[in-house]
Protein backbone atom coordinates (compact mmCIF):
# COMPACT_ATOMS: atom_id res chain seq x y z
CA UNK A 1 0.00 0.00 0.00
CA UNK A 2 2.81 2.44 0.88
CA UNK A 3 4.50 1.70 -2.46
CA UNK A 4 1.23 2.39 -4.36
CA UNK A 5 0.76 5.62 -2.43
CA UNK A 6 4.29 6.71 -3.27
CA UNK A 7 3.68 6.01 -6.98
CA UNK A 8 0.47 8.03 -6.88
CA UNK A 9 2.13 10.99 -5.22
CA UNK A 10 5.00 10.91 -7.71
CA UNK A 11 2.52 10.93 -10.57
CA UNK A 12 0.75 13.96 -9.12
CA UNK A 13 4.01 15.87 -8.69
CA UNK A 14 4.79 15.25 -12.37
CA UNK A 15 1.27 16.04 -13.57
CA UNK A 16 0.81 19.42 -11.88
CA UNK A 17 3.93 21.12 -13.37
CA UNK A 18 3.04 19.67 -16.78
CA UNK A 19 -0.40 21.22 -16.64
CA UNK A 20 1.10 24.51 -15.55
CA UNK A 21 3.55 24.66 -18.45
CA UNK A 22 0.89 23.53 -20.92
CA UNK A 23 -1.31 26.47 -19.93
CA UNK A 24 1.61 28.86 -20.00
CA UNK A 25 2.69 27.86 -23.50
CA UNK A 26 -0.80 27.62 -25.03
CA UNK A 27 -2.41 30.72 -23.53
CA UNK A 28 -4.65 32.80 -25.76
CA UNK A 29 -4.99 36.58 -25.80
CA UNK A 30 -7.56 36.56 -23.02
CA UNK A 31 -5.31 34.61 -20.64
CA UNK A 32 -2.62 37.24 -21.12
CA UNK A 33 -4.82 39.53 -19.02
CA UNK A 34 -6.47 36.97 -16.75
CA UNK A 35 -3.65 34.56 -15.90
CA UNK A 36 -4.07 35.07 -12.15
CA UNK A 37 -5.63 31.79 -11.08
CA UNK A 38 -2.91 31.20 -8.47
CA UNK A 39 -4.29 34.13 -6.48
CA UNK A 40 -7.53 32.16 -6.13
CA UNK A 41 -5.74 29.00 -5.00
CA UNK A 42 -3.48 30.42 -2.32
CA UNK A 43 -3.65 33.78 -0.50
CA UNK A 44 -1.07 36.33 -1.55
CA UNK A 45 -0.41 38.75 1.26
CA UNK A 46 1.41 41.15 -1.05
CA UNK A 47 -1.57 41.73 -3.34
CA UNK A 48 -5.22 42.67 -3.02
CA UNK A 49 -4.84 43.08 0.72
CA UNK A 50 -4.74 46.82 1.33
CA UNK A 51 -7.78 48.39 3.01
CA UNK A 52 -10.03 50.48 0.82
CA UNK A 53 -8.94 53.69 2.58
CA UNK A 54 -5.40 53.51 1.18
CA UNK A 55 -5.85 51.59 -2.06
CA UNK A 56 -4.64 53.11 -5.32
CA UNK A 57 -7.44 52.04 -7.64
CA UNK A 58 -5.77 53.58 -10.69
CA UNK A 59 -3.12 50.85 -11.07
CA UNK A 60 -4.08 47.36 -12.08
CA UNK A 61 -5.11 45.30 -15.08
CA UNK A 62 -8.16 44.48 -17.16
CA UNK A 63 -9.19 40.91 -16.39
CA UNK A 64 -11.27 38.86 -18.79
CA UNK A 65 -14.42 37.84 -16.92
CA UNK A 66 -16.84 35.67 -18.85
CA UNK A 67 -19.53 36.36 -16.27
CA UNK A 68 -19.02 40.12 -16.05
CA UNK A 69 -22.18 40.80 -18.04
CA UNK A 70 -24.19 39.29 -15.21
CA UNK A 71 -22.63 41.86 -12.85
CA UNK A 72 -23.51 44.82 -15.03
CA UNK A 73 -26.35 46.92 -13.76
CA UNK A 74 -27.76 48.04 -17.09
CA UNK A 75 -27.73 47.50 -20.84
CA UNK A 76 -28.28 49.62 -23.93
CA UNK A 77 -32.02 49.67 -23.29
CA UNK A 78 -31.45 52.14 -20.46
CA UNK A 79 -33.61 55.14 -21.47
CA UNK A 80 -31.00 57.68 -20.40
CA UNK A 81 -28.33 56.84 -22.99
CA UNK A 82 -27.47 59.09 -25.89
CA UNK A 83 -27.82 57.18 -29.18
CA UNK A 84 -24.15 57.85 -29.90
CA UNK A 85 -23.13 55.63 -26.97
CA UNK A 86 -25.35 52.63 -27.87
CA UNK A 87 -22.70 50.86 -29.92
CA UNK A 88 -24.41 47.48 -30.22
CA UNK A 89 -27.63 49.08 -31.41
CA UNK A 90 -25.58 51.04 -33.95
CA UNK A 91 -24.15 47.89 -35.52
CA UNK A 92 -21.24 46.72 -33.37
CA UNK A 93 -21.40 42.92 -33.24
CA UNK A 94 -18.57 41.86 -30.93
CA UNK A 95 -19.39 41.66 -27.21
CA UNK A 96 -15.89 41.28 -25.80
CA UNK A 97 -15.63 44.92 -24.76
CA UNK A 98 -18.36 44.19 -22.18
CA UNK A 99 -16.41 41.39 -20.51
CA UNK A 100 -13.31 43.10 -19.18
CA UNK A 101 -13.28 43.91 -15.46
CA UNK A 102 -10.82 46.32 -13.85
CA UNK A 103 -8.76 44.67 -11.09
CA UNK A 104 -6.57 47.01 -8.97
CA UNK A 105 -3.14 45.64 -8.09
CA UNK A 106 -3.32 45.86 -4.32
CA UNK A 107 -6.96 45.55 -3.28
CA UNK A 108 -10.48 44.68 -4.33
CA UNK A 109 -12.71 47.20 -6.06
CA UNK A 110 -16.11 47.18 -4.33
CA UNK A 111 -18.98 46.09 -6.50
CA UNK A 112 -21.26 49.01 -7.29
CA UNK A 113 -24.39 49.01 -5.12
CA UNK A 114 -26.98 51.36 -6.58
CA UNK A 115 -29.45 51.32 -3.70
CA UNK A 116 -26.64 51.91 -1.23
CA UNK A 117 -25.35 55.00 -3.04
CA UNK A 118 -28.87 56.35 -3.51
CA UNK A 119 -29.58 55.92 0.19
CA UNK A 120 -26.29 57.54 1.16
CA UNK A 121 -27.24 60.55 -0.97
CA UNK A 122 -30.94 60.70 -0.09
CA UNK A 123 -32.17 64.32 -0.34
CA UNK A 124 -28.85 65.24 -1.94
CA UNK A 125 -27.28 66.25 -5.26
CA UNK A 126 -24.60 64.80 -7.52
CA UNK A 127 -23.20 67.28 -10.06
CA UNK A 128 -21.13 66.61 -13.18
CA UNK A 129 -19.53 69.64 -14.87
CA UNK A 130 -17.37 69.48 -17.97
CA UNK A 131 -17.34 68.48 -21.62
CA UNK A 132 -19.17 65.74 -23.53
CA UNK A 133 -16.93 63.01 -22.10
CA UNK A 134 -18.26 64.18 -18.75
CA UNK A 135 -21.75 63.69 -20.18
CA UNK A 136 -20.62 60.19 -21.17
CA UNK A 137 -19.78 59.48 -17.51
CA UNK A 138 -22.96 61.16 -16.23
CA UNK A 139 -25.17 58.97 -18.42
CA UNK A 140 -23.26 55.92 -17.22
CA UNK A 141 -24.01 56.78 -13.59
CA UNK A 142 -27.67 57.46 -14.35
CA UNK A 143 -28.05 54.00 -15.80
CA UNK A 144 -26.03 52.37 -13.02
CA UNK A 145 -28.38 53.92 -10.47
CA UNK A 146 -31.56 52.70 -12.16
CA UNK A 147 -31.33 49.32 -10.41
CA UNK A 148 -31.71 51.07 -7.08
CA UNK A 149 -35.23 52.32 -7.77
CA UNK A 150 -38.48 50.37 -7.81
CA UNK A 151 -40.05 52.37 -10.64
CA UNK A 152 -37.87 53.81 -13.40
CA UNK A 153 -40.66 56.21 -14.42
CA UNK A 154 -39.92 58.03 -11.16
CA UNK A 155 -36.64 59.22 -12.73
CA UNK A 156 -37.14 62.27 -14.93
CA UNK A 157 -35.56 65.51 -16.15
CA UNK A 158 -37.00 68.31 -14.03
CA UNK A 159 -37.51 70.66 -17.00
CA UNK A 160 -38.76 67.99 -19.38
CA UNK A 161 -35.66 68.26 -21.57
CA UNK A 162 -34.55 65.18 -23.55
CA UNK A 163 -31.12 63.67 -23.03
CA UNK A 164 -29.24 64.56 -26.17
CA UNK A 165 -26.23 66.50 -27.36
CA UNK A 166 -27.16 70.06 -26.48
CA UNK A 167 -25.86 73.07 -24.66
CA UNK A 168 -26.92 74.00 -21.17
CA UNK A 169 -27.65 71.57 -18.38
CA UNK A 170 -29.82 68.60 -17.44
CA UNK A 171 -31.13 67.71 -13.98
CA UNK A 172 -32.39 64.16 -13.44
CA UNK A 173 -34.61 63.72 -10.41
CA UNK A 174 -34.75 60.38 -8.56
CA UNK A 175 -38.11 60.98 -6.94
CA UNK A 176 -38.01 57.98 -4.59
CA UNK A 177 -34.89 59.37 -2.94
CA UNK A 178 -35.55 63.09 -3.48
CA UNK A 179 -32.13 63.45 -5.05
CA UNK A 180 -30.78 64.76 -8.37
CA UNK A 181 -27.93 63.76 -10.68
CA UNK A 182 -27.03 66.81 -12.78
CA UNK A 183 -24.90 67.54 -15.84
CA UNK A 184 -23.62 70.99 -16.85
CA UNK A 185 -21.99 71.44 -20.23
CA UNK A 186 -18.93 73.64 -19.63
CA UNK A 187 -16.10 72.40 -21.91
CA UNK A 188 -13.62 74.99 -20.62
CA UNK A 189 -15.09 75.46 -17.09
CA UNK A 190 -14.49 79.16 -17.79
CA UNK A 191 -16.94 81.39 -19.69
CA UNK A 192 -16.31 82.26 -23.32
CA UNK A 193 -17.53 85.32 -25.15
CA UNK A 194 -16.81 88.24 -27.41
CA UNK A 195 -13.50 90.05 -27.02
CA UNK A 196 -13.23 93.56 -25.53
CA UNK A 197 -13.95 96.52 -27.78
CA UNK A 198 -11.16 97.61 -30.13
CA UNK A 199 -9.52 94.16 -30.04
CA UNK A 200 -7.52 92.85 -32.98
CA UNK A 201 -9.56 91.38 -35.83
CA UNK A 202 -7.67 88.11 -35.25
CA UNK A 203 -9.50 87.71 -31.92
CA UNK A 204 -12.89 86.14 -32.56
CA UNK A 205 -13.66 85.08 -28.98
CA UNK A 206 -11.95 84.89 -25.61
CA UNK A 207 -11.85 82.53 -22.65
CA UNK A 208 -12.04 84.52 -19.43
CA UNK A 209 -9.51 82.68 -17.30
CA UNK A 210 -10.16 84.64 -14.10
CA UNK A 211 -13.85 83.68 -13.96
CA UNK A 212 -15.68 80.39 -13.60
CA UNK A 213 -18.61 79.63 -15.87
CA UNK A 214 -21.92 81.25 -14.83
CA UNK A 215 -23.41 77.77 -14.34
CA UNK A 216 -21.18 77.52 -11.27
CA UNK A 217 -23.78 79.32 -9.16
CA UNK A 218 -25.91 76.17 -9.55
CA UNK A 219 -23.17 73.89 -8.24
CA UNK A 220 -23.15 75.32 -4.75
CA UNK A 221 -24.55 73.02 -2.09
CA UNK A 222 -23.99 69.79 -4.05
CA UNK A 223 -23.00 66.73 -2.05
CA UNK A 224 -20.81 65.16 -4.76
CA UNK A 225 -19.19 67.14 -7.59
CA UNK A 226 -17.33 65.55 -10.51
CA UNK A 227 -15.37 67.93 -12.75
CA UNK A 228 -13.50 67.28 -15.97
CA UNK A 229 -11.67 69.44 -18.47
CA UNK A 230 -8.94 69.13 -21.08
CA UNK A 231 -10.33 67.92 -24.39
CA UNK A 232 -11.07 71.43 -25.60
CA UNK A 233 -7.78 72.85 -24.34
CA UNK A 234 -5.81 72.51 -27.54
CA UNK A 235 -4.65 74.86 -30.28
CA UNK A 236 -7.28 73.76 -32.80
CA UNK A 237 -10.20 74.69 -30.56
CA UNK A 238 -8.59 77.85 -29.20
CA UNK A 239 -5.83 79.89 -30.85
CA UNK A 240 -6.15 78.46 -34.36
CA UNK A 241 -9.87 79.21 -34.35
CA UNK A 242 -9.34 82.77 -33.13
CA UNK A 243 -10.08 82.12 -29.44
CA UNK A 244 -7.55 83.75 -27.11
CA UNK A 245 -7.19 84.11 -23.36
CA UNK A 246 -8.42 87.04 -21.32
CA UNK A 247 -7.73 88.14 -17.73
CA UNK A 248 -8.87 91.33 -16.00
CA UNK A 249 -10.41 92.56 -19.22
CA UNK A 250 -7.19 92.24 -21.24
CA UNK A 251 -6.44 89.68 -23.96
CA UNK A 252 -3.07 87.95 -23.98
CA UNK A 253 -2.29 86.74 -27.52
CA UNK A 254 1.06 85.20 -26.56
CA UNK A 255 -0.13 82.95 -23.74
CA UNK A 256 0.20 79.22 -24.49
CA UNK A 257 -2.71 76.82 -24.16
CA UNK A 258 -0.83 74.95 -21.43
CA UNK A 259 -0.41 78.08 -19.31
CA UNK A 260 -4.02 79.08 -19.90
CA UNK A 261 -5.21 75.66 -18.70
CA UNK A 262 -3.08 75.93 -15.57
CA UNK A 263 -4.57 79.34 -14.77
CA UNK A 264 -8.06 78.02 -15.45
CA UNK A 265 -7.55 75.36 -12.79
CA UNK A 266 -6.35 77.94 -10.29
CA UNK A 267 -9.59 79.86 -10.87
CA UNK A 268 -11.55 76.64 -10.34
CA UNK A 269 -9.65 75.97 -7.13
CA UNK A 270 -10.32 79.48 -5.78
CA UNK A 271 -14.01 79.13 -6.62
CA UNK A 272 -14.29 75.76 -4.88
CA UNK A 273 -12.53 76.96 -1.72
CA UNK A 274 -14.73 80.05 -1.61
CA UNK A 275 -18.11 78.52 -2.48
CA UNK A 276 -18.26 74.91 -1.31
CA UNK A 277 -18.75 73.58 2.20
CA UNK A 278 -15.76 71.40 3.16
CA UNK A 279 -17.88 69.57 5.72
CA UNK A 280 -20.47 68.57 3.11
CA UNK A 281 -19.11 68.46 -0.44
CA UNK A 282 -17.06 65.55 -1.83
CA UNK A 283 -15.17 66.88 -4.85
CA UNK A 284 -13.60 64.86 -7.68
CA UNK A 285 -11.62 66.18 -10.62
CA UNK A 286 -11.29 63.44 -13.21
CA UNK A 287 -8.04 63.01 -15.11
CA UNK A 288 -7.78 63.17 -18.89
CA UNK A 289 -9.76 60.56 -20.83
CA UNK A 290 -7.49 59.17 -23.59
CA UNK A 291 -8.37 59.13 -27.29
CA UNK A 292 -7.27 56.30 -29.55
CA UNK A 293 -7.14 57.54 -33.13
CA UNK A 294 -4.90 55.38 -35.30
CA UNK A 295 -3.50 56.19 -38.75
CA UNK A 296 -4.45 59.85 -38.56
CA UNK A 297 -6.18 62.47 -36.43
CA UNK A 298 -9.94 62.62 -35.91
CA UNK A 299 -10.45 64.75 -39.02
CA UNK A 300 -7.84 63.05 -41.17
CA UNK A 301 -9.19 59.52 -41.35
CA UNK A 302 -8.11 58.36 -37.91
CA UNK A 303 -9.82 55.17 -36.78
CA UNK A 304 -10.18 52.69 -33.92
CA UNK A 305 -12.76 50.21 -35.27
CA UNK A 306 -10.14 47.46 -35.73
CA UNK A 307 -9.41 47.30 -31.99
CA UNK A 308 -11.29 44.46 -30.29
CA UNK A 309 -9.26 43.94 -27.11
CA UNK A 310 -7.36 46.04 -24.55
CA UNK A 311 -3.80 47.09 -25.31
CA UNK A 312 -1.20 44.54 -24.21
CA UNK A 313 1.94 46.37 -25.33
CA UNK A 314 3.00 49.02 -22.77
CA UNK A 315 5.31 50.66 -25.33
CA UNK A 316 2.25 51.78 -27.30
CA UNK A 317 0.79 53.78 -24.43
CA UNK A 318 0.91 57.55 -24.56
CA UNK A 319 2.98 59.53 -22.08
CA UNK A 320 1.26 61.21 -19.14
CA UNK A 321 -0.64 64.23 -20.51
CA UNK A 322 0.25 67.61 -19.07
CA UNK A 323 -3.41 68.10 -18.15
CA UNK A 324 -3.05 65.50 -15.40
CA UNK A 325 -0.04 67.19 -13.86
CA UNK A 326 -1.85 70.52 -13.55
CA UNK A 327 -5.06 68.90 -12.28
CA UNK A 328 -3.19 66.83 -9.71
CA UNK A 329 -1.26 69.88 -8.49
CA UNK A 330 -4.44 71.93 -8.05
CA UNK A 331 -6.12 69.10 -6.13
CA UNK A 332 -3.11 68.61 -3.84
CA UNK A 333 -3.22 72.30 -2.93
CA UNK A 334 -6.79 71.77 -1.65
CA UNK A 335 -6.17 68.65 0.42
CA UNK A 336 -5.99 70.14 3.89
CA UNK A 337 -8.28 70.58 6.86
CA UNK A 338 -11.76 69.17 6.30
CA UNK A 339 -11.66 69.39 2.52
CA UNK A 340 -12.55 66.18 0.69
CA UNK A 341 -11.04 66.77 -2.76
CA UNK A 342 -9.86 63.87 -4.93
CA UNK A 343 -7.88 63.44 -8.13
CA UNK A 344 -9.86 60.73 -9.96
CA UNK A 345 -7.06 59.13 -11.96
CA UNK A 346 -8.59 57.09 -14.79
CA UNK A 347 -6.06 57.83 -17.56
CA UNK A 348 -3.94 54.67 -17.40
CA UNK A 349 -6.82 52.21 -17.08
CA UNK A 350 -8.64 53.96 -19.93
CA UNK A 351 -5.52 54.22 -22.08
CA UNK A 352 -5.49 50.41 -22.17
CA UNK A 353 -9.05 50.26 -23.50
CA UNK A 354 -8.54 51.14 -27.15
CA UNK A 355 -11.42 48.76 -27.89
CA UNK A 356 -14.04 50.71 -25.92
CA UNK A 357 -14.96 53.56 -28.29
CA UNK A 358 -17.97 53.88 -30.61
CA UNK A 359 -15.54 54.16 -33.56
CA UNK A 360 -17.61 53.79 -36.75
CA UNK A 361 -20.68 52.57 -34.86
CA UNK A 362 -22.19 55.99 -34.38
CA UNK A 363 -25.79 57.05 -33.91
CA UNK A 364 -28.33 56.46 -36.68
CA UNK A 365 -28.26 59.16 -39.35
CA UNK A 366 -24.50 59.75 -39.13
CA UNK A 367 -23.09 60.20 -42.68
CA UNK A 368 -21.00 57.21 -43.83
CA UNK A 369 -17.95 59.44 -44.35
CA UNK A 370 -18.20 61.07 -40.90
CA UNK A 371 -15.10 60.84 -38.67
CA UNK A 372 -14.95 57.87 -36.33
CA UNK A 373 -15.56 58.55 -32.65
CA UNK A 374 -12.46 57.40 -30.76
CA UNK A 375 -12.93 59.94 -27.95
CA UNK A 376 -16.22 58.98 -26.31
CA UNK A 377 -17.01 55.52 -24.94
CA UNK A 378 -19.58 52.84 -25.62
CA UNK A 379 -22.07 52.30 -22.81
CA UNK A 380 -22.13 50.05 -20.91
CA UNK A 381 -18.37 50.40 -20.92
CA UNK A 382 -15.28 52.04 -19.53
CA UNK A 383 -17.00 55.03 -17.80
CA UNK A 384 -18.83 52.51 -15.58
CA UNK A 385 -15.45 51.73 -14.03
CA UNK A 386 -14.79 55.45 -13.48
CA UNK A 387 -18.02 55.58 -11.48
CA UNK A 388 -17.09 52.45 -9.56
CA UNK A 389 -13.89 54.25 -8.53
CA UNK A 390 -15.94 57.21 -7.32
CA UNK A 391 -18.19 54.88 -5.34
CA UNK A 392 -15.16 53.16 -3.79
CA UNK A 393 -13.62 56.48 -2.76
CA UNK A 394 -16.92 57.67 -1.30
CA UNK A 395 -17.06 54.49 0.76
CA UNK A 396 -13.46 54.98 1.89
CA UNK A 397 -14.30 58.48 3.10
CA UNK A 398 -17.50 57.35 4.86
CA UNK A 399 -19.80 59.37 2.61
CA UNK A 400 -23.28 59.33 4.14
CA UNK A 401 -22.02 57.31 7.10
CA UNK A 402 -24.41 59.09 9.45
CA UNK A 403 -27.27 57.11 7.87
CA UNK A 404 -28.43 53.55 8.44
CA UNK A 405 -28.18 51.08 5.58
CA UNK A 406 -29.88 47.76 5.11
CA UNK A 407 -27.48 46.81 2.32
CA UNK A 408 -23.71 46.85 2.42
CA UNK A 409 -21.20 46.90 -0.36
CA UNK A 410 -20.16 43.58 -1.84
CA UNK A 411 -16.72 42.81 -3.08
CA UNK A 412 -16.23 41.86 -6.68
Amino acid sequence: MNRELAYALSFLFLLIPSLFWFNLVTFDQHSLFSFDFLSHIAPNNSQKSLPIEVCDFSNGQWVWDENYNSHQLYDENCPFLDPGFRCRQSGRRDEGFHKWRWQPDDCHLPRFNASDLLERNRNGRIVFAGDSVGRNQWESLLCMLTKGVSNISKIYEVNGSPISKHKGYLIMKFEEYNMTVEYYRVPFLNPTGRPPLNSSDDIKMTIRLDELHWHSIKWKGADVLVFNSGHWWNSDKTIKSGMYFQEKGKVNMTMTVEEAFRRSLQTWKSWALGNLNPMKSFVFFRSYSPVHYRNGTWNEGGNCDKDMEPENDPTKLETEPYYNIFISDAVKEMQYGSWKVNFLNITYLSELRKDGHPSKYREPGTPPDAPQDCSHWCLPGVPDTWNRLIYAQLLSKKFGSNKDFSEREERS
